[in-house]
Order: C-alpha cells, then sequence, then structure tokens
C-alpha cells in the first residue's frame, strides 16, 4: 500500500468517526448540573475530585467542598483552593480506624453532612465537592434516604462530585456519569511511603 493510500484511508476513518462524534454532540440538547461519581479501589479519586473542582474555579465558578473520612493530614489542594475562595468544611476525625470512636465519628459526620446540605440546596454554587462521602453511607453514619433526596433536588444547574470507595448503587443509579478507579499497583503495597505533592 502506497503512502498515499495510507493516508486516504486515515482521512476516510477519521471523517467517519467525526461524522459519529458531530451527531452525539447535535443530541445533547439537555443544559443541567451533573452529578458525577468516582469510586473504585485504585488511586486518584479525590484528586480527580478536586481536578474537576480546580476546572470550574478556573472558569469562574463557584465551588465548595465537604471532606469526609480525611482532615487531620495537611491537604494540597485545600491549601491552593481556600487562598482563592473555595470554603471547606473539613469533617476533621481522621480514618476511623485511627480515631475509633463510633459515637465522635458519626457527629462529626452528621455536622459536615448539615454543612453539605446548606451548600446543595445554595444555587450561586456551581460545584460541590462531597469528597468521600461513600464512607459514611456504608458505616450508617449519615442517612442514605436524606443523601438521595439532598442530591436529587439540589439546584438544576449545580454539579456534585462524589468521592469514594464502594459507592451505593442507589447513588450511582442517581448519577449521570460514574467512573471506577481500579487498582493495578499501588506504591504503599511495596513499601513506599505517601508522598507530599503526591499523596496529599
Amino acid at each position: 500500500m502506497s503512502n498515499q493510500d495510507d493516508k486516504q484511508k486515515h482521512k476516510k476513518r477519521m471523517e467517519a468517526q467525526k461524522a459519529k462524534v458531530d451527531e452525539r454532540i447535535a443530541q445533547a440538547t439537555e443544559e443541567r448540573g451533573i452529578l458525577i461519581v468516582i469510586t473504585g479501589n485504585g488511586k486518584g479519586k479525590s484528586t480527580s475530585g478536586f481536578g474537576t473542582v480546580t476546572r470550574a474555579v478556573g472558569h469562574g465558578q463557584k465551588a465548595a467542598v465537604v471532606q469526609f473520612v480525611k482532615g487531620t493530614w495537611p491537604c494540597g489542594e485545600r491549601d491552593l483552593l481556600q487562598q482563592v475562595g473555595v470554603p471547606f468544611h473539613v469533617m476533621g476525625t481522621g480514618f476511623t480506624w485511627e480515631t475509633q470512636d463510633k459515637d465522635t465519628d458519626i457527629a462529626a459526620a452528621t455536622k459536615a453532612w448539615e454543612q453539605a446540605k446548606v451548600w446543595l440546596k445554595d444555587d450561586t454554587i456551581d460545584v460541590v465537592l462531597l469528597d468521600e462521602i461513600t464512607y459514611m453511607v456504608t458505616y450508617k453514619y449519615i442517612d442514605l434516604d436524606d443523601v438521595l433526596d439532598a442530591l436529587a433536588n439540589r439546584p438544576k444547574e449545580q454539579s456534585v462530585v462524589v468521592t469514594g470507595r464502594a459507592c451505593h448503587r442507589a447513588i450511582t443509579d442517581l448519577a449521570d456519569t460514574v467512573s471506577e478507579v481500579r487498582s493495578q499497583k499501588h506504591a504503599f503495597d511495596a513499601g513506599i511511603m505517601a508522598r507530599k505533592g503526591i499523596d496529599w
């Protein structure tokens, strides 16, 4: 096959692909905020959620973040985003296996969820990140039906990002976009310490 023939075949493939993409774009006529779930056992769920918040802020949009589970460690994303006016509510108890106090964890989770509900009703906020909220539902620290109600009845233009492992099926069913992050390898499993700027 000549180089010219190869170029022609490539051009036809790309034209066909472009036609398919253009058709899908033309069919996407509904405009509203979306619910995104980033779940799975792999690394990068919170990182992805913070990336979405950063993207929104970069476009001049308003965002808010609730951090469940984590909170006692430094957080590079929080340090940066707070400087540009993104409000945070940090549960602040750290990992549940560190506190070993269910009552304290439930109280902190409830307080964090109450703040989340305030932001989920605020039509001036474009994006809300509920980081690691899936654990709160799994452990029954917050009520699943209350979470579903708040997500379903948020302002039409508001998008929400939910992160954490083992997201409840009812939340993924409600979501518009669901991504599962799978782990193939993790540095920590090989005895490599969590690294500032990469892991936190």
